[in-house]
């Protein structure tokens, strides 16, 4: 069978090559189309219970993680000078495109009774028109007097600063978004240039994109540096260009048809696909030297070109092909499981491998056939004395030390046993990034100062509509503040944000602004607060805090949530803190 196929592939050779260069060409247009990955792996299986929980939490409340973080650490802050500096670097931050809010130190507000409205009115506390230290003194006692933004903007003990600026969640998704870090980044180093002052930035729209940036660029260097070697032991081996050129135009070919198989599947280039390209090279580099190789074998045995080709494919294509076939097979076992990330990487992979061995078994003899027969600098390699004597020394200790490498392997396989008993399951978010990387040196900063930036959601469910409304609802408040407290208490935890910690801040400015009063309302006092919590209907900037609170309750009523932010602890940590 082999030999009539090997018949068949040199007798119609220029149609097949014909079909092979416009299927490539085919191939290498939707292989321009690919697009990189912005979204999060999806490691999860879709039907997981946890997974599951995530996409209503995101139907119900919206994407989380869209938040990126500023951090300085700064004495003297309230110095007219520096308010200045830290207040227009807000401001320029607003303008960025995609952009949707800032919070921060400047854009503060405190809650002001309302007599009148029967509400409580949003003030800011930094207005525009500050612009004397006394004024800026008067502004700042009033905001340390509030402890709502205690340990969320600010760590008192260390002097560390804390502004989020909160990214549309499409454009993240997007290629735009590498702009868009891009421009934020650009304010923030503009910031630290005029005042001195050293600037941290974390928060997961920042380490995707530079991860995903990295892995695009990363996979252009692993690319062509599979290439550039393999180049290197090709023309070492064979010492011959054209030989060496035919085995990177089956490679080339491979990479190109392997990437426009993901566009045709509807997959993205991500962490995992971005090797598929260099795994093309690495398994079709060998592909090729065995073909070659033969074909030279025989051919200094019978000197026939066309009967070398026959010989060729005859006796190496079920070789090729079964090595193939069983490296495939490998990397597409992946597509059994129930990871879509993982699912992805083993369809294409295990495809791509035996398409570059449908394209060595066409390319290979087809172009052979039509280039001149070896000359003898070509064949040299077939009587190097060192390849012969290295084969015959690992043969000679195959025969003569069989006990040896026996009890070697048995030892080898013991500690490899060993090994993988003590091998442990450890994720972080930024396990990517190695330890000397500013990226993660600033999420130390956060950790550190406001135990983490990492968010963790809470959804509390009361089981029936309107739970969390009216006076009935301060007894789950209460219940929710004892959790959150406790989560407060946590070294890696950041004291979360609710209702409840919204409706503390509305009681405090119910009584006058008294930090005393910083707590959840009681039955006495919560009717009263109730009504001054209605939103505004003037539509200015002071409806941020209503906003704010309805963002943390489902349009029933029936469920809210706990925001925390914490440290990047790590899988095996993690369960043990939940």
């Amino acid at each position: 069978m082999w030999k009539s196929l090997a018949k068949f592939v040199l007798k119609n050779k220029v149609v097949l090559l014909a079909l092979l260069a416009i299927s490539t060409v085919v191939m290498g247009y939707f292989a321009s189309q690919i697009k990189l990955s912005y979204e999060f792996a999806r490691a999860i299986p879709t039907d997981n219970p946890k997974f599951q929980d995530y996409q209503r939490f995101k139907s119900t409340f919206g994407d989380d993680g869209n938040a990126m973080v500023i951090g300085i650490v700064q004495k003297d802050i309230f110095t007219l000078k520096n308010f200045e500096a830290y207040r227009k670097l807000s401001s320029d931050l607003k303008k960025v495109a995609a952009v949707e809010d800032v919070v921060s130190m400047p854009g503060a507000v405190n809650l002001v009774k309302d007599s009148l409205g029967e509400r409580l009115q949003a003030v800011r506390i930094f207005p525009d028109s500050i612009h004397t230290q006394t004024g800026l003194d008067s502004a700042a006692a009033a905001f340390y007097n509030l402890p709502f933004y205690r340990g969320l903007m600010y760590n008192a003990q260390t002097n560390a600063w804390l502004m989020a600026v909160r990214i549309n969640k499409d454009l993240l998704n997007s290629k735009e978004r590498t702009d868009i870090i891009h421009n934020i980044t650009n304010l923030t180093d503009a910031y630290q240039s005029a005042t001195g002052t050293a600037v941290h930035l974390s928060g997961l729209p920042l380490i995707r994109t530079v991860i995903s940036d990295r892995i695009q660029a990363e996979m252009k260097i692993f690319l062509i540096g599979s290439l550039l070697l393999s180049v290197l032991i090709l023309l070492i081996f064979f010492r011959s260009i054209s030989t060496t050129l035919l085995s990177m135009a089956v490679v080339i070919i491979g990479v190109v048809w392997s990437v426009g198989l993901m566009q045709l599947m509807g997959y993205k280039i991500s962490l995992l696909t971005a090797l598929i390209p260099s795994l093309v090279v690495v398994i079709g580099i060998p592909n090729c030297i065995y073909f070659i190789n033969k074909y030279h074998t025989s051919y200094l045995k019978s000197g026939n070109k066309e009967q070398s080709l026959i010989d060729m494919v005859s006796k190496m294509g079920v070789v090729t092909l079964f090595c193939n076939i069983t490296a495939a097979i490998g990397f597409a076992v992946f597509a059994l499981t129930r990871s879509a990330i993982l699912k992805e990487f083993g369809a294409v992979a295990g495809i791509s491998i035996m398409l570059i061995f449908v394209v060595s078994f066409i390319l290979l003899p087809a172009v052979l056939s039509l280039l001149p027969v070896p000359k003898e600098k070509e064949l040299k390699y077939l009587h190097s004395k060192w390849v012969h004597a290295v084969l015959a020394k690992l043969e000679y200790w195959v025969f003569n030390y069989k006990k040896q490498i026996l009890g070697i392997t048995a030892v080898l396989l013991l500690v490899s046993g060993i090994g993988i008993m003590r091998l442990q399951t450890l994720a972080r978010i930024v396990d990517d990034l190695p330890k000397e990387d500013i990226i993660y040196k600033d999420l130390k900063f956060f950790e550190s100062n406001f135990k983490g930036v990492m968010p963790l959601e809470i959804v509390l469910d009361s089981k029936k509509r309107r739970g969390l409304s009216g006076m009935r609802a301060l007894n789950v408040y209460s219940k929710l503040d004892s959790l959150a407290q406790f989560i407060a208490e946590q070294p890696n935890m950041r004291r979360p944000l609710g209702v409840g910690e919204g409706l503390k801040f509305a009681k405090q400015g119910f009584y006058e602004g008294d930090s005393i009063n910083y707590a959840l309302p009681n039955s006495f006092d919560g009717a009263f607060v109730g009504e001054y919590l209605r939103p505004s209907k003037d539509g200015q900037a002071d409806n941020n805090f209503s906003r704010m609170l309805r963002s943390f309750v489902d349009t029933a009523s029936q469920r809210t949530r706990l925001s925390v932010s914490m440290a990047d602890v790590g899988t095996q940590q993690l369960p043990r803190i939940l």
